[in-house]
């Protein structure tokens, strides 16, 4: 059943992460009659097990609600409603998801909690709203916590936002007081999609995702014309055509449809045999019926962080190929290249959008297809300005450094990041941004109690370890959000870790000069721990360039190989003594030294 454009409104929730987005979602379809009681349970949309297990969205998700709006005097006209939900993930590594679920909406829910306020995601995503000309209903959340301030909250979104403090709804999501006032806020004070049915077809692809039966499932937004099953459709960037074998809506379900038409939000199987047939941002348009000009799509993901994954015991390079082939089939933000490493073998190097994204991926590489993996320490992209060109290079590892006399300038990523802190906690994370190299730049009060602090920090020093000290620091308070501004030079080095006078470029690491003596020191000590005693003495050495800054020794494991003489000449034990010694010399030059993953990920620890 298709319905007038007036009586569509197609929302968003958007919040700081843990502030009862997926409750809330689970709330709506609940009162709506999406879902019965008996199917009702947490986390209704997050639909995969690590995202029950971990508590946070990773992948937006959609509903599509039918709500019998009441009316009144002044307001929208009474009748059946169909309210378009998509719900997004709060965590920063997840800002893409965000922006391509706002793309597809003319309003959102900015949910704040009762008790902990404005924190560090809430204005971020509420930037981003007002960024795409959005309508915010500001929705003051967990009105049931016994620490719960809704007026005190809704006046500081006033002052901070400027969203009027009347306008915030009260609700709980967990007990479903103030939905029922929430769902009649949607639909009188978000705006109806603007769209024509009798124009061209013209759909934007906001998401997709791989149906090990039917191909990929492309979730669209219809702005103009109508697109009917078994229409003749064109992908614009990629000039391909397809038959649309089903399209729908989801409740939460797929539930098939004969048409979709302008402004309603909906899903197209069309044969698409992979994901990469498809590009998340592309117009669809009938291929006989163009539309005038493509819709301007999206800037794809940003990689951040790399590391290497490497095969662990009892996985080979092909099991590793094929499950992460699977597994870029549902998330095309990571991407992957092979990578070969002495110490390691045959791996790949992985491009993800932060430490969460990384831990995500790595688990479910595991999980799902059963495979064990040896992940390098994570480490960001550096550009590498050449001498003689001055042409400027991107790596995304220390190994593919060139040698530091062919090069100009080593640039670092830096990033802007906003604190959200208790006052009484600002010298300590003053103190600990200094530390870590950031630069301050100013401080906005949001309250007599709560300060925002903005830094601009080099990347790296905030993905090792920066969150939890941060955390540590604020007794738990602090919250912080990032967003990349770009390169800068600065005095860089590669410092190369040796084990067995071998380098081991899994271990290398580019940092600052001033404090290279002082990790490699401290790493090399860490490595020393990690790594097992073998049957001869194993150096570990910290080196820049051609000079070793630091060493440790891992000492052999020494057998009693005179144990069973009993007396008689010394010059039996020195014979045997000898024997050894020339037996752990012969292992030293041809021996391999087992490194653990334990060692791999003692780069991370940054604990000076």
């Amino acid at each position: 059943m298709n319905v007038s454009l007036d009586r569509i409104r197609n929302f968003s929730i958007i919040a700081h992460i843990d502030h009862g987005k997926s409750t809330l979602a689970d709330r709506l379809l609940l009162t709506c009659g999406a879902i019965t009681e008996r199917e009702f349970r947490n986390q209704i949309l997050d639909d995969m097990d690590l995202e029950r297990e971990m508590g946070i969205t990773i992948k937006a998700n959609r509903c599509t609600l039918d709500y019998k709006y009441a009316g009144g005097e002044g307001k929208p006209e009474a009748g059946g409603y169909r309210l378009n939900l998509i719900d997004t993930p709060g965590h920063v590594d997840f800002h893409y998801e965000v922006s391509r679920a706002l793309a597809a909406c003319e309003g959102v829910l900015l949910l704040v909690d009762a008790a902990q306020g404005i924190e560090a995601q809430t204005l971020a995503n509420a930037y981003k709203a007002v960024d795409a000309g959005l309508e915010i209903i500001p929705v003051i959340n967990k009105i049931d916590l016994p620490a719960a301030r809704p007026e005190d909250i809704a006046l500081e979104l006033e002052s901070v936002l400027g969203l009027p403090a009347e306008d915030a709804v009260f609700t709980s999501a967990k007990t479903g007081v103030g939905v029922d006032e929430l769902l009649k806020a949607i639909v009188e004070r978000f705006p109806a999609p603007v769209g024509d049915p009798k124009n061209p077809l013209k759909a934007l692809i906001y998401d997709a995702k791989n149906d090990i039966h039917r191909g990929v499932v492309s979730h669209l937004r219809i702005i103009d014309g109508v697109l009917t099953k078994g229409d003749k459709v064109k992908l614009m960037a990629k000039g391909r055509t397809y038959v649309a074998s089903d399209i729908g809506v989801f409740r939460p379900g797929i539930t098939s449809q004969k048409t979709l038409e302008a402004g309603q939000v909906g899903y197209l199987f069309a044969g698409i045999k992979t994901i990469h047939d498809v590009n998340i941002g592309d117009t669809i348009t009938i291929d006989g019926k163009p539309c005038d000009k493509p819709l301007p799509g999206y800037q794809p993901p940003q990689q951040m962080v790399f590391c290497d994954f490497y095969p662990g015991p009892g996985t080979t390079s092909p099991d590793l190929r094929e499950a992460m082939e699977q597994l870029y089939l549902n998330d095309s933000s990571f991407n992957f290249t092979p990578v070969s490493s002495q110490a390691l073998g045959v791996g790949f190097r992985c491009g993800f959008l932060g430490l969460l994204h990384m831990k995500i991926i790595q688990e479910r590489l595991e999980r799902e297809s059963d495979i064990d993996v040896v992940q390098t320490a994570p480490t960001v992209g550096f550009e590498v300005v050449m001498k003689g060109s001055h042409e400027s290079r991107l790596i995304e590892s220390p190994a593919e450094l060139p040698d530091m006399s062919e090069i100009d300038a080593i640039r670092e990523p830096y990033v802007k990041a906003e604190i959200i802190v208790p006052s009484r906690y600002i010298g300590n994370v003053m103190q600990l941004s200094e530390e870590r190299r950031g630069t301050y730049k100013r401080q906005d009060y949001l309250s007599t109690e709560r300060v925002v602090l903005v830094y601009e920090f080099p990347m790296a020093e905030v993905i090792y370890d920066y969150f939890d000290r941060l955390k540590s620091a604020t007794s738990g308070y602090a919250t912080m959000d990032y967003e990349l501004i770009g390169f800068r030079e600065d005095d860089l080095v590669k410092l190369n870790i040796l084990v067995n006078n071998e380098p081991v470029d899994a271990l290398s690491i580019i940092v600052h000069r001033s404090r290279a003596e002082v990790r490699g020191r401290k790493l090399i000590g860490r490595l020393r721990k990690q790594i097992d005693r073998h049957l001869f003495d194993v150096p570990i050495q910290a080196a820049i360039g051609g000079r070793i800054i630091a060493r440790e020794t891992i000492k052999a494991l020494r057998k009693d190989v005179t144990a069973k003489c009993y007396g008689g000449d010394i010059s039996r034990k020195r014979k045997l003594l000898e024997k050894q010694k020339e037996g752990k010399k012969r292992m030293k030059n041809i021996g391999n030294v087992s490194i653990p993953q334990a060692a791999f990920m003692s780069v991370l620890d940054t604990n000076e």
